[in-house]
């Protein structure tokens, strides 16, 4: 399971430095084998375990290519879609199309999201953040499915 925010450098080949925090479990449940895609509604990359992107290709996989939004997300999806494998320092290429679609800088920001990750600039993570903590702030309303959470 993985959350929290990891702050992170992208060196000049391209690579990030796994947190360590998360390395153990990512060569127990995966044997460092990733993939890499783009995020659908945001400028951020998500980076899934092996086995944690098998069970969705076949989802992904099953969408309508006849319905215009569904053939949106799985050309997005599956075409973005990128193996990677983390090397013997726990390091992995983000390739360099990925990195442009993310507006990639040097600072970057990993972001747990349970089963997955959220890879994002920096500056770009911390201004999306704010909007989000702001619109929280200014809604006076609360999704149902959001009602029932002991928060």
């Amino acid at each position: 399971m993985f959350r929290g925010v990891a702050e992170l450098s992208l060196d000049t080949k391209g690579r990030i430095s796994v947190p360590t925090r998360y390395r153990d479990e990512l060569l127990t449940s995966c044997e460092g084998h990733l993939v890499i895609t783009v995020d659908t509604a945001e400028k951020c990359l998500v980076i899934y375990p092996l086995p944690e992107w098998e069970t969705l290709q076949p989802k992904l996989d099953a969408l309508s290519s006849i319905n215009p939004m569904s053939a949106r997300v799985k050309r997005q999806l599956l075409g973005n879609a990128t193996d990677v494998d983390m090397d013997s320092s726990g390091r992995l290429l983000i390739p360099s199309k990925l990195r442009k679609h993310a507006m990639l800088d040097k600072k970057l920001v990993m972001i747990g999201q349970g089963k997955k990750f959220e890879l994002w600039d920096e500056a770009h993570w911390d201004s999306r953040n704010h909007e989000w903590q702001q619109a929280i702030l200014d809604s006076d309303t609360i999704p149902t499915d959001l009602e029932s959470l002991p928060l």
